[in-house]
Protein backbone atom coordinates (compact mmCIF):
# COMPACT_ATOMS: atom_id res chain seq x y z
CA UNK A 1 0.00 0.00 0.00
CA UNK A 2 1.07 3.55 -0.76
CA UNK A 3 -0.47 6.55 0.98
CA UNK A 4 -0.23 10.33 0.99
CA UNK A 5 -0.72 12.16 4.27
CA UNK A 6 -1.48 15.89 4.19
CA UNK A 7 -1.38 18.54 6.86
CA UNK A 8 -1.36 22.30 7.27
CA UNK A 9 -4.76 23.54 6.17
CA UNK A 10 -6.88 25.93 8.17
CA UNK A 11 -8.45 29.35 8.39
CA UNK A 12 -6.39 32.39 7.45
CA UNK A 13 -7.17 36.03 6.79
CA UNK A 14 -6.72 37.55 3.33
CA UNK A 15 -3.07 38.41 2.78
CA UNK A 16 -1.95 35.73 5.19
CA UNK A 17 0.15 32.60 4.67
CA UNK A 18 -0.16 28.87 5.14
CA UNK A 19 2.16 25.95 4.50
CA UNK A 20 0.82 22.58 3.41
CA UNK A 21 2.79 19.35 3.71
CA UNK A 22 2.28 16.00 2.05
CA UNK A 23 4.29 12.89 2.88
CA UNK A 24 4.22 9.68 0.88
CA UNK A 25 4.57 6.42 2.75
CA UNK A 26 4.41 2.70 2.10
CA UNK A 27 5.98 0.35 -0.41
CA UNK A 28 7.60 3.03 -2.56
CA UNK A 29 10.27 2.34 -5.13
CA UNK A 30 10.32 5.81 -6.65
CA UNK A 31 8.21 8.95 -7.03
CA UNK A 32 7.94 10.87 -10.26
CA UNK A 33 5.80 14.02 -10.21
CA UNK A 34 4.21 15.34 -7.02
CA UNK A 35 1.80 18.19 -6.85
CA UNK A 36 -1.17 19.98 -5.43
CA UNK A 37 -4.68 20.31 -6.80
CA UNK A 38 -7.62 22.17 -5.33
CA UNK A 39 -11.36 22.05 -5.57
CA UNK A 40 -13.51 24.99 -4.59
CA UNK A 41 -17.23 24.59 -3.82
CA UNK A 42 -19.18 24.10 -7.02
CA UNK A 43 -16.07 23.95 -9.17
CA UNK A 44 -13.97 21.24 -10.76
CA UNK A 45 -10.67 20.13 -9.32
CA UNK A 46 -7.79 22.09 -10.83
CA UNK A 47 -4.03 21.87 -10.83
CA UNK A 48 -2.31 24.33 -8.53
CA UNK A 49 1.29 23.28 -9.08
CA UNK A 50 3.32 20.17 -9.81
CA UNK A 51 7.01 19.35 -9.50
CA UNK A 52 8.95 16.57 -11.19
CA UNK A 53 11.60 14.46 -9.51
CA UNK A 54 14.15 16.66 -11.26
CA UNK A 55 12.67 19.85 -9.86
CA UNK A 56 10.81 21.23 -12.86
CA UNK A 57 7.64 23.03 -11.85
CA UNK A 58 4.32 23.93 -13.45
CA UNK A 59 2.24 26.59 -11.69
CA UNK A 60 -1.29 27.69 -12.42
CA UNK A 61 -1.33 31.30 -13.55
CA UNK A 62 -3.60 32.23 -10.64
CA UNK A 63 -0.94 31.32 -8.05
CA UNK A 64 2.29 32.35 -9.78
CA UNK A 65 4.35 34.65 -7.58
CA UNK A 66 2.33 33.78 -4.47
CA UNK A 67 2.68 30.01 -4.03
CA UNK A 68 5.91 28.02 -3.94
CA UNK A 69 6.26 24.27 -4.14
CA UNK A 70 9.26 22.46 -2.73
CA UNK A 71 10.17 18.83 -2.46
CA UNK A 72 12.34 16.72 -0.19
CA UNK A 73 13.10 13.54 -2.11
CA UNK A 74 14.74 11.88 0.91
CA UNK A 75 11.59 12.32 2.98
CA UNK A 76 9.21 11.67 0.06
CA UNK A 77 7.54 14.92 1.03
CA UNK A 78 6.25 17.90 -0.89
CA UNK A 79 5.41 21.30 0.56
CA UNK A 80 3.25 24.16 -0.63
CA UNK A 81 4.03 27.59 0.76
CA UNK A 82 1.06 29.85 0.14
CA UNK A 83 1.52 33.60 0.61
CA UNK A 84 -0.71 36.59 -0.08
CA UNK A 85 -3.75 34.37 0.16
CA UNK A 86 -6.99 35.56 -1.35
CA UNK A 87 -10.59 34.53 -0.66
CA UNK A 88 -10.66 32.84 -4.06
CA UNK A 89 -7.92 30.48 -2.86
CA UNK A 90 -10.49 28.90 -0.54
CA UNK A 91 -10.74 25.23 -1.48
CA UNK A 92 -9.95 21.70 -0.47
CA UNK A 93 -6.33 21.11 -1.43
CA UNK A 94 -5.33 17.63 -2.54
CA UNK A 95 -1.85 16.20 -2.79
CA UNK A 96 -1.13 14.00 -5.80
CA UNK A 97 1.83 11.80 -6.67
CA UNK A 98 2.91 9.46 -9.44
CA UNK A 99 4.51 6.57 -7.59
CA UNK A 100 6.19 3.35 -8.64
CA UNK A 101 5.65 0.76 -5.95
CA UNK A 102 8.17 -1.86 -4.91
CA UNK A 103 6.27 -4.46 -6.92
CA UNK A 104 6.77 -2.23 -9.97
CA UNK A 105 3.24 -0.92 -10.30
CA UNK A 106 2.73 2.64 -11.56
CA UNK A 107 0.22 4.35 -9.31
CA UNK A 108 -1.47 7.71 -9.21
CA UNK A 109 -2.15 8.41 -5.56
CA UNK A 110 -4.29 11.12 -3.96
CA UNK A 111 -4.31 12.47 -0.45
CA UNK A 112 -7.48 12.86 1.57
CA UNK A 113 -7.55 16.62 1.12
CA UNK A 114 -7.07 19.51 3.50
CA UNK A 115 -9.37 22.52 3.71
CA UNK A 116 -7.96 26.00 3.26
CA UNK A 117 -10.32 28.85 4.07
CA UNK A 118 -9.33 32.44 3.39
CA UNK A 119 -11.71 34.80 5.10
CA UNK A 120 -11.77 37.80 7.37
Amino acid sequence: QVQLGESGGGLVQPGGSLRLSCAASGMILSINAMGWYRQAPGKERELVVAVTSGGSTNYADSVKGRFTISRDNYKNTVYLQMNSLKPEDTAVYYCNAEIVSRDYRSLEVWGQGTLVTVSS
